[in-house]
């Protein structure tokens, strides 16, 4: 028989373990000196020492081992728990390949610029909310086409809210489609977010649909000086191997007089390629 020290260098663990191991049960000693309290163990319970060893490796607890070494699970429920343990696994491996993606990203942007950006990107999910909104066409979709348009949606939009005594709107979002023309015309949605119930006369309100994984930024500043931001972001995603989808969202989280204090939150919707 071994003596718990000799058994823990045997079994490549240590005697803490086994004292928690016998604790609760999961493999108690041989013999027990009624005298000393020493433990002894034989080598027959090497084996079953290895196959808690084994489970825990697969990642399972303690208690699930237990039960699995009692017959308490049978092998239809094992093949459960190891096909849940395995996606657990996958799921894991593709969490730390996108974070080192990122990483090399960022150690490419570092190189190839000289210095760290200032402007991170979050990619996160973007839920459901309820809008007021206008919309009306613009020729393009770049600052100086979106910009004489979006403004007096808003002026609009917010005077027949106060109109209709709806208060509490707010912040604004701007999101974007193709008007179906051919010409490369946008058809541009100036939203306020309302609680549940608002009305308006003229006004448009719905829930607009969440956005899965978005790619998201902040930018701030006048939206005239949105470009540069906007091809942070866009190199990100293709550097990151997404793609986007469709047009990106604006959220105006703060619009003081000072359009150069400006806070936006611009939101991209992507996916895998």
């Amino acid at each position: 028989m071994f003596t718990i020290g000799d058994f823990a260098r045997h079994g490549r663990v240590s005697v803490r373990m086994l004292r928690h191991y016998d604790a609760i049960g999961l493999l108690r000693p041989a013999h027990v000196d009624p005298h000393s309290g020493y433990r002894r163990y034989t080598a027959d319970q090497l084996a079953r020492l290895n196959r808690v060893i084994a489970l825990k490796d697969l990642g399972f607890t303690l208690e699930q081992v237990g039960a699995i070494l009692g017959d308490e699970i049978g092998a239809e429920e094992l093949r459960g728990m190891l096909r849940l343990r395995r996606a657990e696994l996958e799921a894991a491996l593709e969490e730390t390949r996108t974070r080192l993606a990122q990483v090399g990203a960022r150690l490419r942007a570092i190189e190839s610029e000289g210095r760290m950006s200032t402007q991170d990107v979050v990619v996160k999910n973007i839920p459901a909310v309820r809008v007021a909104e206008l919309s009306a066409v613009a020729a393009g979709f770049g600052p100086h086409d979106i910009g004489p348009v979006i403004g007096p949606l808003y002026d609009e939009l917010c005077g027949r809210l106060e109109a209709a005594g709806v208060t509490g709107f707010g912040p604004g979002l701007a999101y974007y489609e193709d008007a179906g023309r051919g010409d490369g015309s946008v058809l541009v949605h100036a939203a306020m977010t309302v609680a549940e119930g608002t009305a308006a006369e003229g006004v448009l309100v719905h829930v607009l649909p969440g956005i899965e994984e978005a790619a998201t930024i902040v930018h701030r500043g006048s939206m005239d000086d949105i470009l540069p931001t906007a091809q942070n972001l866009a190199r990100w995603i293709d550097t990151n191997g997404y793609k986007p989808s469709g047009y990106a969202r604006e959220l105006y989280l703060e619009c003081p007089e000072d359009r150069s204090r400006w806070v936006t939150e611009i939101q991209e919707a992507i996916t895998r390629p």
